[in-house]
């Protein structure tokens, strides 16, 4: 059973996904109602496998806190909850490593597929805040091995597993990534694959 930590200061909302999330998804959920909270379960002798914090909780701050909360779980995933989220704040988020961007409207299948897809290593992004982000944006051109690394990073694998599968060198997809980021103008590999799949370029 995967544990996973929800952090919102409003005690509704917070009792409401919890209980969504225990009793339809199974998962092991713990609450927090501010970062320092969040903060104290992230270190815990049981740290939670996902992370779901509200983004203007008490303590949070960007890139401050959100930052040490990405580093101390360790490669496992952070989402940002929010009910008035903008771009420029999920920008901020992916460049830290943020690998969700969820809104508190979600309904209750949405959420617990954007759990089940975060789990498996995939990013996820709502798509009023993907559309807001890539609605200046112009599909580039892409090679057909850049399409394959994208799709490879959509489904969210390392440059390693990318590498396996396309049957090349591992040096070869870090400069596939390098330069789909620079032809998406994406932050990072997080924000490419949500540029690739908004775009529709896979």
């Amino acid at each position: 059973m995967s544990r996973l930590l929800i952090a919102d200061d409003h005690d509704l909302v917070r009792s409401t996904l919890a209980v969504m999330l225990r009793e339809k998804g199974g998962y092991d959920v713990i609450e927090g109602s501010d970062m320092w909270g969040a903060m104290k379960e992230i270190h815990s002798d049981a740290p939670p496998d996902i992370a779901l914090l509200d983004f203007s909780m008490p303590g949070m701050s960007i890139p401050e806190t959100l930052k040490q909360a990405v580093q101390a779980m360790n490669s496992k995933p952070v989402a940002l909850l929010t009910g008035t989220g903008t771009p420029e704040i999920a920008r901020r988020a992916l460049d830290l490593g943020v690998r969700g961007f969820l809104t508190k409207n979600m309904r209750p299948e949405e959420l617990l597929e954007s759990v089940r897809q975060l789990l498996a290593g995939r990013a996820v992004i709502a798509d009023e805040i993907a559309a807001a982000l890539g609605k200046h944006s112009e599909a580039p051109h892409l090679t057909p091995r850049e399409v394959d690394v994208l799709k490879g990073l959509c489904n969210g694998y390392s440059n390693k597993e990318i590498a396996r599968e396309l049957e090349v060198q591992e040096v070869t997809v870090k400069l596939h990534v390098k330069t789909l980021s620079r032809k998406l103008n994406a932050k990072n590999r997080t924000h490419a694959a949500m540029l690739g799949r908004d775009l529709r370029l896979v």
